[in-house]
């Protein structure tokens, strides 16, 4: 099938001429997420080119770090790894494969709304040189230290926490106690959990200083000084929120 481009305002979608439909709800979708988020940070991404792949053998053939982060994630985690973010790229799989990886009304909306996530790491990526994109092996292990800002952030900043909700449900369910702040393990389905708890705790503003820099003492110090409180505190605070958020299921003490 021939490969064609579609234009918005902001943004080009590269894509199979079968996936028309698709390529003109996400870049309607990226404009008003762009929109939303020029209020929020101080500078933007240009030329932003969204690559829909028709099957996962080609996103994952484009993208050799995507196999390692999947690696990395927990298995309730992996569906959602339906796209990678490049510096001037976003490469997401098509409709139809979205839905072939959902498990539910929530995951679907979540997995459609993979590019707006991506998007969102790349804007914060933009304004914090420190994280990626770009991706070099030295900054894909920065990633995985990392990786419940990153991904958290990206969640929170595209509004879809709560798509995510089944699957922390379900990880939690799955045994095992989850770290604090969420492993790279954890990091996609939990990661956005810290970003809705310091906006209740600490108002959006903080959730902005949070990604706009990583402090040399790493993610204890980071998480301190962006909650203005002690570490075992956010914890407890944070394991309460989940506890909240799952109605109380078994993994959470």
């Amino acid at each position: 099938m021939p490969w064609v481009e579609t234009e918005s305002l902001s943004f080009t979608a590269r894509h199979d001429s079968n996936d028309a439909a698709f390529a003109d709800r996400t870049l309607d979708r990226l404009e008003t997420l762009r929109l939303r988020l020029e209020d929020r940070f101080e500078k933007m991404p240009d030329d932003v080119t969204v690559v829909i792949h028709t099957n996962p053998v080609s996103l994952t053939m484009a993208h050799p770090f995507l196999p390692a982060a999947r690696w990395a994630a927990a298995p309730a985690g992996r569906r959602y790894l339906a796209g990678w973010p490049m510096e001037t790229e976003l490469h997401v799989l098509n409709d139809r494969h979205m839905e072939r990886r959902a498990a539910g009304e929530d995951s679907l909306e979540a997995l459609r709304g993979t590019s707006e996530r991506l998007y969102a790491q790349l804007v914060l990526a933009t304004n914090n040189p420190a994280l990626p994109p770009s991706w070099t092996p030295r900054r894909f292990v920065r990633y995985l230290r990392w990786a419940w800002l990153v991904e958290g952030g990206a969640q929170y900043f595209a509004r879809q926490v709560g798509l995510y909700r089944a699957a922390v449900l379900l990880r939690l369910r799955g045994g095992g106690r989850v770290s604090f702040p969420p492993s790279r393990r954890d990091a996609v389905i939990l990661g956005g959990t810290i970003f809705d708890l310091l906006e209740n705790e600490r108002g959006p503003e903080a959730c902005e200083r949070l990604v706009d820099g990583l402090l040399p003492g790493g993610p204890a110090v980071t998480l301190e000084d962006a909650f203005d409180a002690r570490f075992r505190d956010i914890e407890a605070a944070w394991r309460d929120y989940i506890r909240e958020m799952v109605k109380g299921p078994a993994g959470v003490s």
